[in-house]
């Protein structure tokens, strides 16, 4: 028990802080709150800092009785949600007062959608993994409406009466998985029962039982994912939700959507059983869709909050090819797929991270998200432009962007796994995408302000975010090797 405790720690770790910050809350001034970030960054460092002596000692393990694991898997995607947790936190601070009072409950809620989020990456059971979602989702609703403004609560409003919809259908689908398995456990370390050897040992008898349920998680987990048909919240909740809240939900949540169904899929369907094909073939059509339609909405889109929404969606259909590319394998037999989409994952927090931070330093002075007020940004708010810039490079996937390189991989991937179609509609979509995102580039540094410009100033902790994010862009887009490696030694645990 104390073993699974210590291994569990990160995550206490995180919702102990959130606890403290609440407390905390009520003492603080209220022209001190930003000691509050403070003390949320110390915290998510803790468990950071944990998570390192962890993996120093060898703790890699299965835990609480195989319903988690600390594999390289997990130990992955907590490192990213504690670094996007604490740089949207670290990012806010100009934004935050904007809560008035309830500066304590953004940044523990912050801390709770994390801690969630960290658990989803770890977690081998159907239970946990339903929990661990709840935790995350809800912190996410109530974030989304904090400001109690009319877009705001709109915004809230849709997110919680869909997010519950999603939450019901991904239970559908897990009842349907529990009732041919017997068991809520993914896989097993013991050798007892477990969906992913039920699975194995199984036959065409209970074919259509695993495409139903898998039909039914993947409408629920794409609710969460961002993908057509079930992208409906994205466009107002990144519009509606304040910008932090709209940064993180863009990067953390796509994030841990991916990261469990990665996790259902690959370790439990298992991508070479006889329902292998049927949710690559699932995954693929899915995957067309999203980029046609994420990239044609996003081309009609004035507000940039609206247009980095459907260019999520957009961006998840993306990351869907890798889903689909089950079947192809390294030199080494990893799953070139799978580690493709954490790879992707990992570019994508850079990059839209960075976009959304820079929308925020601008929109912060200028009150303002719509593109057309972005004339003259470049002359006006020269870092904030040009990192905006960079990452809407990215984003399209030009060199020498990590955009670029993490496209080429999850494409390359798909044409070894005979999905060429797959391919061309993604190219294409990239170049219909580049209108929309050049279009934003344009308007910063080929139109003119009208009136006098007034000179827009980021505060020097966003401007010091700002550049990291683009340098992580730019590294990885030159060197992306040791993030490639990390990738693949991520999804091994798959193999």
């Amino acid at each position: 028990m104390l073993a699974s405790l210590d291994r569990f720690g990160p995550e206490l770790a995180v919702m102990a802080t959130a606890g403290l910050v609440l407390l905390a809350d009520l003492v603080v001034p209220r022209r001190h709150k930003a000691w509050l970030a403070g003390l949320s960054v110390a915290g998510l460092l803790a468990a950071a800092l944990w998570l390192v002596i962890l993996v120093l000692r060898g703790r890699q393990a299965s835990f609480f009785d195989d319903s988690m694991a600390l594999d390289n898997f997990s130990i992955f995607f907590i490192f990213l949600f504690i670094a996007v947790c604490g740089t949207v936190i670290i990012a806010s601070l100009d934004y935050a007062p904007r809560f008035g009072s309830h500066q304590g409950e953004f940044f523990a809620l912050m801390l709770l959608a994390t801690s969630g989020m960290m658990l989803l990456a770890g977690a081998r059971d159907l239970v946990t993994i339903f929990v661990s979602l709840e935790l995350t989702s809800i912190s996410q609703f109530i974030l989304a409406g904090l400001l109690r403004d009319d877009k705001g609560s709109e915004a809230a409003l849709k997110y919680l009466l869909l997010g519950a919809i999603a939450s019901a259908v991904i239970l559908y689908g897990m009842a349907f998985l529990f009732g041919i398995a017997g068991t809520t456990r993914l896989v097993t370390t013991n050798g007892a029962p477990s969906i992913a050897s039920t699975i194995a040992a199984g036959d065409a008898g209970i074919r259509s039982a695993l495409i139903l349920s898998m039909v039914f998680l993947a409408a629920g987990f794409g609710f969460k994912m961002a993908v057509v048909p079930f992208q409906m919240w994205t466009p107002d909740v990144y519009q509606g939700a304040p910008t932090p809240v709209a940064a993180f939900l863009s990067v953390g949540s796509k994030a841990a959507a991916f990261a469990v169904v990665l996790r259902i899929f690959y370790e439990g369907f298992g991508p070479n059983t006889f329902v292998g094909n049927d949710w690559k073939e699932m995954f693929a059509i899915l995957a067309a869709v999203s980029m046609c339609v994420g990239n044609v909405m996003a081309l009609r889109q004035t507000n940039i909050r609206r247009m980095l929404g459907y260019s999520s969606v957009a961006q998840a259909g993306n990351f869907l090819v890798g889903l689909a590319a089950i079947s192809a394998l390294t030199n080494g037999r990893t799953s070139l797929g799978a580690s493709g989409v954490v790879f992707f994952l990992a570019t994508y927090a850079f990059t839209n991270l960075g976009a959304f931070i820079a929308v925020m330093a601008i929109s912060n002075r200028t009150d303002s998200d719509e593109i057309a007020d972005y004339a003259g940004m470049g002359r006006r708010a020269p870092i904030p432009a040009a990192v905006l810039l960079f990452c809407l490079l990215s984003l399209t996937g030009l060199p020498p962007t990590a955009g670029f390189i993490a496209k080429v991989y999850i494409f390359n991937a798909a044409v070894q796994a005979d999905l060429v179609w797959l391919v061309i509609v993604a190219v294409l979509n990239t170049a219909v995408s580049a209108f929309y995102y050049l279009g934003v580039a344009r308007q910063m540094y080929l139109e003119t302000a009208e009136g006098l410009p007034t000179l827009v100033r980021a505060p020097w902790a966003t401007q010091g975010i700002l550049v990291v994010a683009a340098m992580g862009v730019l590294t990885f887009g030159v060197y992306p090797i040791p993030l490639i490696e990390a990738a693949q030694r991520a999804v091994n645990v798959f193999g």
